[in-house]
Parts: C-alpha cells; sequence; structure tokens
C-alpha cells in the first residue's frame, strides 16, 4: 500500500489529528473524559437552542423545494436514470442514516417517556411518549441527511464537482482569488467533515457494539465483558470491511435489502401478536399530535419546553448525532440518488423512512406499555438501553430465536453503517473520486476500528459512566463546527440554485 502526501495531504493530516486523539483515548482516558465532559456543558449552554433552529429551519426549506417547481428538477442531467431501484434505494439510505439505533431505543425510549413525560399536554402519556419519540427521531433527523445529500449531490452531479464536501462551497472561489488560500480553506473543510464523519460513526458503532455485548449476555447469561466487546467490534469490521471492498451493488445494497426484509419480519412478528387496533388507533393518534406540535416542539416553546436538563440528556444529543452523521450518511445518499428529482428525494428521505421508523415505534413501545400494564407493578425492567428488547422479547414465543436474530441483525445494521462511512471516507481521500480505490477503503476500515476500540475505552473509563454517556458529551462538542459550517453551506446553495450561478471548476 503506497500513497503520495503531496497528493494525500487530506489524508495524512486528517489521520494524524484521529491518531493524535486516539493517544489520548488510549492512554488519558481518564482525563479525557474529563475533559469533554467539561467542554461539553459550556457547549449546550451556549448553542443548544442554536441547534434547535437548525433542526426547524432544514425541514421547512425541504418541504418548501418539495412543493415547488424546482422540485421536479433531477440530481443530474435531464437524461439521467436512477442506478438502483426504489426498494434498494430506500433499503440503502435507510441502513446507513438509521440502522442498529431503532434496535437501541426500540423499547426503551418510548417506556421513559411515558414514565418521564416531557412536556405536559392534554394528551395520554402514552401518545405523549410517542409524540416525542417520533420527533427525536423523525422529521428533523432525515432533514439534516436529506439537505446535505441534496446540496452536496447538486455539486457532484449537476456542476461535475468531486465528491467532497468542500465542493458545497466552490461558488465562494472567486471570493478568495489565492490559490493557496483557497487550498487551506477547502481542505479545511473536507478535514472537519472527516472528523465530523469519524466520530458520529464510531459512536453510533460503539452504542451498537455494547448493545450487542448486552444481549449476548442476556442471552448467554454470562457477562463478556470489554474484552468481549472489542471481539464483537472486531467481527464487525471484518464484515464492513469485506462488504465495502465488494463495492455498491455487490455488498453495501445486498446487506442493506436483507436489514430492511429482516426488521420487517421483526415488525410483524411484534405486531401481529400485539392489540393490533390500538397500535394503530396509535400511530395516527401520535402522528397527528407530532405534525400539528411539530413547530413549538421544534423550538421547545411554551408547554412544549421539556426543560434544560431534559434537552441536553436526549434533544441536543440527537441533533448532535443526526449532524455528525449527515456528511457521510448525506453523500452516500447523494451518491446513490443520481437521477432522481430533488422531490423524489426529499420524499424518499425525509418522509418515507420517518413514518416507518414512527410505525416500528409504535408497534414496539404501545406493546411494551400493554406488558407493563399486564405486570401491574413496573421494576424498570425496560430501563437499560442496551438490554431492554431483549427483556422485551422474553414476553414473546421463540424467544431465543428471536434474540439470536435481533443480534444478527444488530450487526448486519452496524456493518451497513460502517461500510457505508468507509467509502464515503475512501471517496473524501481518494480525490473525491466516485469510486475509491481499495487500498484507502481498507486503510480507513483500520482507522475506524482503532479509534472505535478508544471510544469504547471512553465509556468504560468510570464506573458511574457507559459508552451512551460518553457519546452524548462527545458529539455534543465534534458536531458544533460543522452544524456552523452548514448554514453557510445551505445559504450557498440556494443562492446558486435560485440564480442558475455557474460553479468555478476545481
Amino acid at each position: 500500500m503506497r500513497f503520495d502526501f503531496s497528493k494525500n495531504s487530506l489524508l495524512y493530516i486528517s489521520l494524524g489529528i484521529l491518531l493524535f486523539f486516539s493517544f489520548f483515548l488510549y492512554f488519558f482516558t481518564v482525563e479525557t473524559y474529563d475533559g469533554i465532559e467539561s467542554f461539553s456543558i459550556l457547549i449546550r449552554q451556549l448553542f443548544g437552542r442554536f441547534y434547535l433552529w437548525l433542526g426547524l429551519i432544514c425541514v421547512v426549506l425541504l418541504v418548501m423545494l418539495a412543493i415547488s417547481k424546482w422540485g421536479s428538477k433531477k440530481l443530474g442531467s435531464s437524461t439521467d436514470r436512477p442506478q438502483f431501484s426504489r426498494l434498494a434505494w430506500i433499503s440503502m439510505l435507510y441502513s446507513a442514516g438509521m440502522g442498529a439505533g431503532i434496535l437501541l431505543r426500540a423499547v426503551q425510549e418510548p417506556v421513559y417517556m411515558m414514565n418521564n413525560p416531557p412536556i405536559n399536554t392534554s394528551a395520554k402519556t402514552s401518545t405523549i411518549a410517542l409524540e416525542y419519540t417520533f420527533y427525536q427521531w423523525g422529521f428533523t433527523a432525515w432533514a439534516f441527511y436529506a439537505i446535505f445529500a441534496i446540496v452536496v449531490g447538486y455539486y457532484l452531479f449537476v456542476h461535475s464537482k468531486k465528491v467532497l464536501s468542500s465542493s458545497a462551497f466552490s461558488s465562494i472561489s472567486k471570493l478568495v482569488p489565492s490559490g493557496v488560500a483557497q487550498s487551506i480553506i477547502f481542505g479545511s473543510i473536507d478535514i472537519l467533515a472527516i472528523l465530523t464523519t469519524v466520530f458520529g460513526l464510531v459512536a453510533a458503532i460503539g452504542l451498537g457494539t455494547t448493545q450487542t455485548e448486552g444481549g449476548l449476555t442476556h442471552i448467554l447469561n454470562h457477562d463478556i465483558g470489554l474484552t468481549g466487546t472489542i471481539l464483537v467490534l472486531l467481527l464487525i469490521s471484518v464484515l464492513a470491511f469485506i462488504s465495502v471492498f465488494r463495492g455498491v451493488n455487490k455488498g453495501i445494497k445486498i446487506i442493506s435489502t436483507w436489514n430492511i426484509y429482516i426488521t420487517i419480519g421483526l415488525l410483524l412478528f411484534v405486531f401481529v401478536q400485539s392489540d393490533i387496533l390500538s397500535v394503530i388507533y396509535q400511530f395516527f393518534n401520535a402522528l397527528f399530535h407530532y405534525i400539528i406540535d411539530f413547530i413549538p416542539l421544534s423550538l421547545a416553546y411554551g408547554r412544549y419546553n421539556p426543560g434544560e436538563a431534559f434537552l441536553t440528556d436526549w434533544t441536543y444529543y440527537y441533533w448532535a448525532f443526526w449532524l455528525a452523521w449527515a456528511p457521510f450518511t448525506g453523500i452516500f445518499i447523494a451518491r446513490i440518488s443520481k437521477g432522481r428529482t430533488l422531490r423524489e428525494i426529499i420524499l424518499g428521505v425525509l418522509f418515507i423512512p420517518s413514518l416507518g421508523t414512527f410505525f416500528w415505534f409504535t408497534t414496539f413501545g404501545q406493546s411494551a406499555f400493554d406488558i407493563i400494564e399486564h405486570l401491574g407493578n413496573y421494576q424498570g425492567q425496560f430501563d437499560n438501553v442496551f438490554t431492554s428488547i431483549f427483556i422485551f422479547f422474553e414476553n414473546y414465543p421463540l424467544q431465543s430465536f428471536i434474540n439470536a436474530l435481533t443480534i444478527l441483525l444488530l450487526i448486519s445494521f452496524l456493518v451497513t453503517s460502517l461500510d457505508s462511512a468507509i467509502f464515503v471516507l475512501s471517496m473524501f481521500t481518494d480525490d473525491g473520486k466516485q469510486e475509491p480505490s481499495k487500498k484507502h477503503r481498507l486503510l480507513w476500515s483500520i482507522v475506524l476500528t482503532i479509534f472505535a476500540i478508544g471510544i469504547i475505552l471512553l465509556g468504560n473509563a468510570k464506573a458511574e459512566i457507559n459508552v451512551l454517556i460518553a457519546m452524548q458529551k462527545l458529539l455534543i462538542i465534534t458536531s458544533l463546527p460543522f452544524s456552523l459550517l452548514m448554514v453557510i453551506m445551505i445559504i450557498l446553495f440556494f443562492r446558486d440554485f435560485k440564480k442558475k450561478r455557474p460553479v468555478e471548476k476545481t
């Protein structure tokens, strides 16, 4: 494996920063956690509300774009046709953009929201629980992905730019006449996108791997410990490399489609054994409240304000998480969306995955509510985010098989998230090529594995914390620079798109 430093400065600078941070994760774990905790408090105090406003603005802009005359424009030329079927396309974008998270929170989050209602409205606590869960997993999350996908895809396929985040800022070239200054500015943007991607990705891998460990511990009735968690991570990394090595068509698409089929099967397994009418009623009822309450929820206004403590632990963290995933998920979505209209992309990315996620949470959440009501005395069985879904399945037949299938699906989701990120990072550092070289894919597979192990160590730095707590604090910090950059990116895009401004070649 040979790299030319002069042609791969983006790669080497990014790797240098990541390895430097990894050094502290491995050898000064407690001190690193303490520093992250202190800094994250300051960030949340100063910029928490900024995250909320940014999310709402992204949703509103996308809806306006979809219903406008511009919605009929294609991501590409008028003769371009979609490369993938609609099912394969939705499967890939959903697996890359959400994946294992819906297994992690399927039961725990709705139950927590019911027992600790974040807002006080006239609705029942079960409806409020589902409504707020919808809010945190719905339109705003996918809006961050969709707007980044459309912006980057516009410069990539309409203006033939490279697959780099800095391509979305090409129109400022005239304002910076110096070639050296341009290189510094655009290089800094790309480095920031790479670092944001890595932090967001390894956070998800760390959480998902820990949930896999929790499931195995629950099934085997034996704690596999930190060593077992790292071994699970290594298995996921190897599978992800095999997938990304085979490419989008032969690897990522196949596994993503498999994920959707198994997810639907698991959903139907629970749904048909639930109070079907109750689930359907709750789905539409919570969806109605979510839509009519969307703006005050998005701004945490009045009685829809759950308080800074709750926002810090939940909503700010979620928004930071979705923003951290926006660079690689958005570019991956753009990469697989060539030939589709902007309206179709917005509908396919913003609404279809959201509705699917809503029905998932309604089915598992309402079923868990019914189980708790039947128990009569809830003892916190579903409080643990890493084991709740496995305990939930103890109330159903074939629990051993279903739990094993859940672990398999969890691993598969993590593989598709990791291979998608590896593919996008490889495009970044291989001169923005749409088909990056396999040596870049191998390198990023190794780097992400090393970094993810460091994140797991960080989550075990102190007895009173876990991977989830550590990631909540870290992502609040790492996603902030990219969120500020995203504001500039959106402004430039709509200016260029509206005026059909020619973009400078780079």
